[in-house]
């Protein structure tokens, strides 16, 4: 099983770079004056609390599947069932923060709109990469370590691509309100830190 080995660590190696960028919610304190702001940033956290375990999960899938002299077929397997959970969990963060509505704050629409566009273009892409993991021939471990390859360089694109309209929805106040939640700390508090 060697020629894979390396591709599955740089596969695990890819997804633990940035596939928690989700996970960025959090923020330092602030005043409790905005109380519909409070409650858009609990509604948003209580729903990204239970997404974020699953993602988290679907991470240590792929990393255990990876540091394991697994089969082509395992690998497969996990990946497939891991990037699915993956487009699920972000889809359902993009369904959250729509539900929400725009956050009580300034450009609070657009920045909700983006943000949901981004969530549910990173579902889209995990989809994808579902797609093709299950398309991999597993019976010819070169084609499979290149198949493999591919998607971990999809991956690393994946991983570093812009999670600005996030980040844009996460600044300010809203972070502020967001770090006052108990479900988005404890999301954030069990993410491995991300040098995005």
């Amino acid at each position: 099983m060697e020629g894979t080995k390396p591709v599955n660590k740089k596969l695990a190696a890819a997804l633990s770079g940035g596939a928690v960028l989700v996970l960025a919610l959090s923020g330092c304190g602030g005043d409790d004056s905005n109380e519909k702001l409070n409650s858009w940033a609990k509604e948003v956290c209580d729903a990204v609390q239970p997404q974020a375990k699953k993602i988290k999960a679907a991470n240590a899938a792929i990393q255990k599947e990876t540091s394991d002299n697994s089969a082509p077929e395992d690998v497969q397997k996990t990946d497939a069932q891991a990037f699915q959970d993956m487009s699920d969990a972000y889809k359902a963060i993009g369904a959250a923060v729509q539900k929400a509505g725009a956050p009580d704050v300034d450009k609070g629409e657009q920045k909700q709109k983006d943000a949901v566009k981004e969530l549910n273009g990173i579902s889209s892409s995990y989809a994808s990469l579902k797609k093709q993991v299950d398309g991999l021939n597993t019976k010819d471990q070169a084609k499979f370590a290149d198949g493999l390859k591919d998607i971990a360089t999809e991956l690393d694109k994946l991983s570093k691509s812009g999670n600005d309209a996030l980040r844009n929805l996460e600044e300010g106040e809203v972070g502020q309100a967001m770090a006052k939640q108990p479900s988005c700390n404890a999301a954030t508090g069990s993410a491995p830190a991300t040098a995005s």
